[in-house]
């Protein structure tokens, strides 16, 4: 199909008014299909298409324009192209018209924004010494003590030093980048989402002082550990820069975390004492915060009533302490000064799970922000005056990185207490005037599904970002079309490294879940069986240059980053930060030291565009959270009976979305289970047979928050909040639900095993039984947002000589099945 070929009748089909459709059909007219067509998209989505529209209007018209589209040589078609006063305005553009650089980028500039980006990406990689000093600046870093240059290298890579000899804090400098009239946080509850309070910079910084001053009067010292486990409110972020600006270490602890998560952070991190919320608020509900740290037997605690300026809703343990009565031990106009630290001292603690059962402690150094900060900066493009929203936690590297992403750029943050699932959320980032927008895919999955966004003015948003999980193509051009075509910069990094390594720019065409550019000051490389098939920098493939725009032969490999990297971690607390990230890697030409390992299995493709294919080791990403297979299958095995071995893999399903989590579970001899039947009707029908209206989605939505509003758990909660999430699956998602299906008769055998059989004797449970019981072991013990998608039984499971589970085959198998329907 053409855009030629586009009828009125055919736009009436669709949804449109007849008078709409008569408008856009003879727009269409005007545009040359001849020309160029990513410009004629980019003229169609600035002139013509308006948020109002139907969405199968907006697929229609791209695969109209897109129908001849070069994929082998230009990539993925971008759904989001930029006009040249939207690259003009850039952060980017600003910063590289300034910049005066060395003598590669005064003699290499070309005057197009998208070709002098990637020029500056290489001096950001070759030449921190002139690179680096200029981003400070922008930043408006106070040093103490300047640095005595940008990096001292050495032949470890965890001996380097960025900033050496500088001497500053880092919540100081997010606390003095504006005036201190100007707003720092914007917030607002979900009973009253236009209702706004604000937060000024002024504000903040007083009571970050006088949290400090409490923390020194209560005799700690710079150095100790002090952790978080609360909701992101406004009080959380005082806290969190309150114990950065006394000099302490704060420790990043979800609030979602079972006891015994909590137990084994607070002890890796040697922690002091916890800043801890009552309860936590959810439909009018109260559930149990204070007490699982209680349950944890976590250090004193400071608690915080979940409504301010209400009493305690619960009883405190003997050495426990209100907030406000710890507060009140330091002036509140008493002017502190910030403890001067060195660049390399501790200033968060937070957790990754990595490829082992227990979390790796990350510390986050007063250089790591600076890092989160460029991103922003450059990738999101916050500018000061903006409004940065991203539903997050500071138990989440999110959470830390919204905080000082905005505060350093001169942004506000922006903070909903409540779920960003429903349409008060949307009602919030309208009235708050939001300009970057991030959230995890399963949240724009669940407003396609309910419709709840639509009709409200996001004028003011300039862009979306996604990080957490991989998502669905479809959804987010769903999701720029809601905006009236904002892009969705994609994102992708570590704990680690303080920010992305994948990323993407408001001065190049944006195509849905993909990335299209190396992070900032971030090289990196793909590896096959050690051999460096894709350097960034060199931009190589197959041991010949080739052009990054102009890739004709995709590469796909397991991600590395080349150091050194500002910002990212040279230690761990409980683990050989060498032996985790670099024993074992392969150098780069050019480079001291072996690459840096970090797991992901990336693809560069035609155009230079990048798509994550999930994780090379045993580690998965579930609802954007990082957990081994190790630590699922010990959970189930050990509370689940009838399992007597079981294997966690993670599988994305055809069309992109959210890893899904698969367990292949081996039972014991005397438990028996009555498998079902994999339906047998054609998938096409099977798939329209179980679609649903959206009478059907905004009714079991209803229904949703009426058990949100009466449950006693989050794991009710979060259980609710999927029965919504799965109607949003595509007929994608549901070909995966019948691949699976299938896959109980299919998986094993091509290993050569047998599906298990019906056991003689014990007692019979159906599958859902048995996943319900894996389901709420995994919840309880781990997390409640972690949902397990199917199980599927074998007799045994495939192992190496060594006996190690051969995980990766079972997801390969796994993969084939789907492939052969």
């Amino acid at each position: 199909m053409s855009l030629g070929s586009v009828t009125v009748n055919a736009l009436v089909s669709l949804g449109l008014e007849y008078a709409d459709a008569a408008v856009i059909q003879r727009a269409l007219a005007d545009f040359q299909q001849g020309t160029d067509a990513a410009q004629v998209w980019s003229k169609i989505t600035h002139r013509v298409l308006r948020a109002k529209h139907p969405f199968a209007v907006h697929t229609l018209l791209f695969r109209a324009v897109y129908s001849q589209w070069p994929y082998q040589e230009k990539g993925p078609a971008p759904v989001w192209v930029p006009e040249d006063q939207e690259v003009a305005n850039t952060n980017l553009v600003r910063f590289m018209t300034g910049f005066q650089g060395n003598q590669q980028w005064q003699q290499g500039r070309s005057g197009k924004a998208a070709d002098d980006w990637r020029l500056l990406y290489k001096v950001s990689c070759t030449d921190p010494e002139v690179f680096w000093p200029s981003v400070l600046e922008c930043l408006k870093v106070p040093f103490h003590t300047k640095p005595t240059r940008m990096l001292q290298t050495a032949d470890n890579p965890d001996e380097i030093r960025w900033l050496p000899g500088a001497r500053f804090n880092i919540a100081e400098a997010a606390l003095c980048t504006r005036h201190a009239a100007s707003p720092a946080i914007v917030w607002a509850d979900e009973s009253s989402p236009s209702q706004l309070a604000r937060v000024s910079l002024g504000q903040l910084k007083q009571r970050c002082q006088q949290l400090a001053a409490a923390l020194a009067a209560a005799g700690f010292s710079p150095g100790d550990a002090i952790a978080i486990n609360m909701p992101m409110t406004v009080e959380a972020v005082v806290i969190y820069l309150g114990i950065i600006y006394a000099g302490c270490a704060a420790v990043s602890i979800a609030d979602s975390f079972a006891p015994s998560e909590i137990s084994t952070r607070l002890q890796i991190a040697h922690t002091k004492a916890i800043f801890v919320q009552d309860v936590i608020l959810r439909g009018g509900k109260a559930h149990p915060l204070y007490q699982r740290v209680v349950q944890a037997q976590g250090p004193p605690a400071i608690v915080l009533p979940a409504l301010p300026g209400k009493d305690l809703q619960v009883q405190l343990r003997e050495g426990d302490m209100s907030y406000g009565g710890f507060v009140s031990k330091a002036d509140a106009q008493e002017q502190v000064a910030p403890h001067v630290a060195d660049a390399y001292d501790t200033c968060n603690i937070l957790f990754s799970s990595g490829t082992t059962g227990q979390p790796k402690a990350i510390p986050w150094t007063h250089t790591t922000p600076i890092r989160s900060a460029a991103n922003a900066f450059f990738h999101q493009d916050v500018r000061e005056g903006d409004t940065v929203a991203w539903p997050t936690n500071l138990g989440w590297m999110m959470g830390p990185w919204l905080v000082f992403a905005a505060l350093l750029n001169g942004a506000t943050i922006a903070l909903f207490q409540g779920s960003p699932l429903g349409r008060g959320f949307g009602v919030f980032i309208q009235d708050a005037g939001v300009s970057m927008l991030g959230l995890v895919p399963s949240i724009a999955k669940a407003w396609r599904a309910s419709d709840c966004m639509q009709g409200l003015d996001w004028d003011r948003l300039r862009c979306y970002s996604s990080t957490g999980e991989a998502s669905s193509p479809e959804d987010y051009h769903w999701l720029v079309a809601l905006a009236g075509y904002k892009p969705v910069i994609e994102y992708c990094g570590g704990t680690e490294i303080g920010g992305g390594f994948l990323g993407g720019t408001l001065v190049q065409p944006q195509a849905p879940s993909h990335f299209s550019t190396p992070t900032i000051g971030c090289r990196l490389a793909l590896l096959d069986d050690q051999e460096v098939l894709y350097d960034s920098l060199q931009e190589t493939g197959g041991g010949q240059q080739i052009a990054s725009r102009g890739r004709v032969k995709a590469v796909s490999g397991e991600l590395a980053l080349v150091p050194p990297l500002l910002g990212s971690s040279q230690r761990l607390l409980n683990k050989s930060h060498y032996e985790v990230y670099y024993e074992g890697m392969p150098g780069v030409g050019g480079v001291q030291g072996p690459l840096r390992r970090h797991g992901d299995e990336v693809e560069c493709l035609p155009g230079g565009f990048f798509v994550a294919h999930g994780r090379c080791d045993d580690t998965m990403n579930l609802g954007g959270i990082k957990v081994s297979s190790v630590e699922l299958e010990r959970v189930v095995i050990a509370s689940v009976p009838a399992v007597m071995e079981a294997a966690a893999v993670g599988l994305t399903p055809p069309g992109g979305g959210p890893e899904q989590l698969i367990m292949f579970l081996v039972l014991h001899q005397n438990a028996e289970v009555v498998k079902f039947s994999p339906p047998q009707a054609p998938l096409s029908s099977s798939v329209k047979q179980r679609s649903q209206t959206q009478e059907d989605v905004q009714s079991i939505q209803k229904q949703t928050e009426a058990k949100v509003g009466t449950s006693s758990s989050l794991e009710s909660i979060w259980e609710a909040f999927y029965q919504v999430k799965d109607l949003a699956f595509s007929a994608a998602s549901r070909a995966t639900d019948m691949a699976v299906a299938a896959a109980q008769g299919d998986a094993g055998s091509s290993a050569g095993q047998q599906p298990s059989k019906q056991q003689a004797g014990g007692d019979q449970a159906d599958l859902h039984g048995l996943k319900l019981k894996c389901q709420q072991a995994i919840r309880s013990s781990l997390n409640p947002l972690f949902k397990l998608e199917r199980v599927l039984l074998r007799d045994s499971l495939p192992r190496t000589a060594s006996n190690k589970v051969m995980r990766r085959l079972l997801r390969d198998e796994l993969r084939q099945t789907m492939a052969k329907m």
